[in-house]
């Protein structure tokens, strides 16, 4: 497993001083593109290549929120690919070695060129050693929608939503879809599926809704068409 240690930062915490949702993302996401990089397979190989990975799921369960100036361990491991798809989980450790969170994800390798869905490549292959996925409650990978829900007001995505690829960063679909969370939920699971991308301008309408406890919301586009629907599930600890 690829690792790399830091500590919890002030503006990486919510009101409480508990690490957040979008910081513990970040940490994910930043895991897996120092891998990259150590690997000769980052931002600037991909851009050569014409290649991109879209996100197409998450799955991510939080054992606990680490405090401020907690020292941590973020790790990242690829446990599958095959055709166009690489499977890869991630841990955040304390200093302990206990999980404070654990997570699983799916991502789609696309060509920039054509938009379109491309093998795996050789270099990949043989950059990336494959190990065995790590101990968790693996969830489905599809979210099911309840019936009806509550529209809000539509949003429009703005310049900081985008990243390098110049479409909204998985993270920040995740931050829309938590304003729409009750007052004092507090979130213990998190899924994601991504449907499409969206880009600057691009005008989503949230839709909110409740299965049992927890709570979907879906960011439709304007023909009501899903951009990503995310399931929150409260904790249990």
């Amino acid at each position: 497993m690829y690792t790399f240690e830091s500590r919890i930062r002030y503006s990486e915490t919510d009101s409480e001083g508990k690490l957040t949702m979008a910081s513990l993302i970040n940490y994910f996401q930043d895991c897996s593109t120092f891998q990259s990089e150590e690997l000769g397979l980052g931002l600037g190989y991909m851009k050569r290549e014409h290649l991109v990975w879209v996100l197409s799921s998450w799955q991510i369960v939080v054992e606990r929120y680490p405090d401020i100036g907690e020292r941590v361990t973020i790790g990242t491991l690829p446990y599958e690919m095959k055709g166009f798809l690489g499977y890869r989980n991630f841990v955040m450790k304390d200093g302990d070695g206990g999980y404070l969170a654990r997570a699983n994800s799916l991502w789609s390798l696309l060509d920039t060129d054509t938009g379109r869905p491309r093998a795996v490549v050789e270099d990949m292959l043989q950059g990336y050693r494959l190990e065995e996925r790590i101990d968790m409650d693996y969830a489905p990978r599809r979210i099911a929608v309840p019936p009806g829900g509550e529209a809000e007001e539509p949003l429009t995505v703005k310049k900081h939503h985008l990243d390098t690829n110049h479409h909204v960063n998985n993270q920040q679909f995740i931050g829309m879809a938590m304003e729409y969370l009750p007052e004092g939920f507090e979130v213990g699971q998190v899924r994601a599926e991504y449907k499409k991308q969206a880009f600057l301008d691009d005008v989503l309408t949230p839709v909110v809704s409740k299965k049992d406890e927890n709570i979907v919301v879906v960011l439709r586009d304007e023909a009501g068409k899903p951009y990503t629907i995310v399931e929150f599930m409260g904790k249990t600890w």
